[in-house]
């Protein structure tokens, strides 16, 4: 429960009170195991948001674009500016340090601002898709396997990028946390496709994970590691896989 309201105050906007201690590398590995349950938490929400707005007569393009700024509005869109940040480090030119200074400019550049926009529409339209089938479930469904995206994007296998920030403290931490939380989203997208066909779901599972290895894995080639900005783009770009391989 400890673990649960650190990542909380870490990952949502919920006024719960901060933790008095500083946090450590302990802390932040047990965040990062425990961020799926933040995604259950936000699926659910989403999914009831997008629920109770069908029953209006709001468009369902206008019903996505509300889900995706609730998930902004919820995570002070800090996996947005995650997103933002990487892409442009990722299509600068130059060797480590440069990918890495440009991300910690602060500034968006074209690369970041296509990227933003381009994720956002997806989201907002595919979100809409799903509201317009009544797929509640799967709207919870893939935003959960965004989180369980993350602790692949922290596994041991990958360095921090920089000495400091939220990726020194998470980066390299995860390994018993990755098969267990795998196996449970293959176990919700079995259920959440019964009777009507789950291997949409698990093809969705896959192909977000194999998509969070190989990508994170290509950002630690090209910036020395991992960094919050790189776990923010990961989580953000598998939800927007999942949402559509399920769409298929």
């Amino acid at each position: 429960m400890r673990t649960l309201h650190v990542a909380l105050s870490w990952m949502t906007v919920l006024p719960v009170p901060q933790p008095r201690s500083a946090p450590d590398a302990r802390v932040g590995a047990a965040v990062i195991a425990a961020l799926p349950v933040i995604g259950l938490l936000l699926g659910a929400a989403t999914a009831g948001i997008a629920l109770g707005l069908d029953a209006t007569s709001l468009p369902s393009p206008l019903i996505g674009a509300l889900c995706v700024a609730f998930g902004a509005l919820a995570t002070r869109g800090m996996h947005l500016d995650g997103l933002a940040d990487t892409v442009d480090g990722l299509g600068c030119y130059g060797d480590a340090d440069r990918v890495r200074a440009v991300m910690r400019s602060g500034d968006v550049g074209p690369f970041g601002a296509a990227a933003l926009v381009l994720v956002l529409l997806i989201q907002a339209l595919a979100f809409g898709a799903l509201t317009d089938d009544g797929r509640w479930w799967t709207i919870a469904f893939v935003i959960f396997v965004g989180r369980v995206t993350v602790p692949i994007a922290c596994r041991r296998a990958l360095p921090a990028a920089n000495a400091d920030g939220f990726g020194a403290l998470v980066a390299g931490s995860q390994r018993l946390s990755i098969p267990l939380w795998l196996a449970a989203a293959a176990a919700a997208a079995v259920g959440i496709g019964r009777p009507d066909g789950w291997l949409l779901p698990v093809i969705a599972l896959v192909v977000a994970a194999v998509f969070a290895a190989v990508f994170t894995r290509h950002c630690a080639r090209r910036m020395g590691g991992v960094s919050g900005d790189v776990l923010g783009a990961t989580l953000e770009l598998s939800t927007t896989l999942a949402l559509i391989v399920v769409l298929v």
